[in-house]
């Protein structure tokens, strides 16, 4: 039967306006200001604003190291859609001396009918070769259409010149390609310093990794995409001093794309200074917490257009067990937070709500611009006739706190512990099958792997 969302405010990147939404099968059938209700089942919004899905580009689920990331793609994408996140993409990453499309295989038997949101995943190069370069075609031929490379952890990180010739590969493919930039050797240098001197809380990560190493890192990628002649994305950017590095690069005409995320909007660096010393790994991760002026930097970026999305880099390890691995060296904290679950309330809420950036502001960063970067759009991120039916149906009106006891993350803490939010997704679609209800989940396991095009440049 056909579903009529009837009466919501419906939000788009560039307008607002009361309206219904016809749903046929998985997808939108029409889009207007009335649409008939009969024989039809209708969902009455009205009061609520309806969003489209919302897309994570940025989470790791079912992630192996010193330990296994407390959420694998059961419960960190029945986390995601309960926020309103209808897609995530992942990261299958390749190992030294392995095919990509072994790593590729691998990470599907991780999420493949499991999942309760739809994903697809970037593939993470940690080296370059002829054979990885001969299976990059082939990866986008099956929907792989993003690639990550790290200039940070010994046994990720690439050379300045791996990461040119990657970028011009994937620049022949229509592809994008991700860059984690932290000057790592530097930061080894750093940690190795602490260490000696006897400095081992969670207080001296963001020590280890100041500013100038994130800024330095960027500068360095920036030259490597322009040798390529090719387009980047700046992952999880986290300070002023790299923002400005984005800033003059784009004076100069290379086209840089800048993910950021909540924790550097909301959070800072007095959460590693806590009442319990090792309180603070809970915030260990990779770029560190920064200054609040950094932070406000960031608010401005994204007023300003020069952030244009904004992903969670969930990555969630018990603090229990887990973090406490590193209770007597700092380094050896699993690094990473949970945040999949509440990244469309933070952002409405501390964003929306606030003044300091729109509604339709909100779709952009959240919606619109993730899907074309990452090939996903027009399928995913908007409502419009033809779209997959990916919808969510937002209560203003919900009061509530963000609270580790109540979070379907599969993880014992939330960095957003007791802070207050305003609106949650009362109702989400997937595909046109309703899989939240009265902020209930209430259908799990729908999630497909979604085969993604070309980057869209914007």
């Amino acid at each position: 039967m056909e579903t009529v969302i009837k009466g919501g405010m419906i939000i788009t990147d560039k307008e607002c306006f009361k309206g219904d939404i016809l749903i046929a099968g998985e997808k939108i059938a029409a889009v207007s200001d009335s649409i008939s209700e009969q024989g039809r089942e209708v969902l009455d919004a009205s009061g609520q604003y309806v969003f489209p899905g919302f897309i994570d580009a940025h989470t790791h689920f079912d992630l192996e190291g010193a330990c296994r990331t407390a959420d694998d793609f059961y419960t960190g994408t029945r986390a995601a859609i309960i926020g309103g996140t209808t897609t995530i993409l992942d990261f299958a990453t390749q190992d030294r001396g392995v095919s990509s499309l072994e790593a590729l295989q691998k990470w599907h038997v991780k999420a493949d009918g499991i999942s309760s949101c739809d994903y697809g995943f970037h593939m993470s190069f940690t080296e370059w070769n002829e054979n990885l370069a001969c299976e990059l075609p082939v990866l986008a031929g099956m929907g792989v259409t993003s690639f990550k490379l790290y200039m940070a952890y010994k046994n990720l990180m690439v050379d300045d010149d791996t990461l040119a010739k990657v970028m011009a590969a994937v620049k022949v493919t229509g592809g994008i390609t991700g860059v984690h930039c932290e000057e790592g050797d530097r930061i080894d240098q750093n940690i190795q310093k602490l260490l000696k001197e006897g400095h081992t809380s969670p207080r001296y990560h963001p020590v280890s990794r100041p500013p100038e190493t994130e800024a330095a890192a960027i500068r360095r990628c920036i030259r490597a995409a322009q040798r390529a002649g090719a387009p980047v994305n700046i992952v999880h950017l986290s300070t002023k001093a790299g923002l400005e590095e984005v800033r003059k690069a784009r004076l100069e005409g290379q086209k840089v794309y800048v993910e950021t995320c909540p924790q550097y909007l909301l959070l800072d660096d007095r959460s590693y200074d806590t009442k319990s010393e090792f309180e603070g790994a809970k915030y260990v991760l990779s770029p560190p917490l920064r200054k609040p002026e950094d932070r406000e930097s960031l608010w401005k970026a994204l007023a300003d257009n020069t952030v244009n999305t904004i992903g969670t880099d969930h990555c969630s390890f018990n603090f229990s067990g887990d973090k406490e691995l590193g209770i007597k060296d700092f380094s050896k904290i699993p690094n990473g937070i949970p945040g999949v679950e509440h990244r469309p309330a933070l952002l409405y809420t501390y964003g929306a709500m606030q003044g300091k950036i729109s509604l339709n502001r909100m779709v952009e960063l959240l919606s619109v611009n993730p899907a074309k970067l990452f090939g996903l759009y027009p399928r995913k991120g908007t409502l419009q006739a033809g779209s997959d039916a990916d919808i969510v149906i937002w209560n203003p009106e919900s009061e509530w706190e963000i609270r580790a006891e109540d979070q379907i993350q599969n993880v014992d803490y939330t960095p957003y512990e007791g802070m207050k939010a305003d609106g949650r997704a009362r109702t989400v679609f997937l595909r046109g099958v309703k899989i939240v209800d009265d902020y209930k989940i209430i259908s799990e396991k729908k999630g497909k792997y979604i085969h993604r095009g070309k980057s869209i440049p914007f």
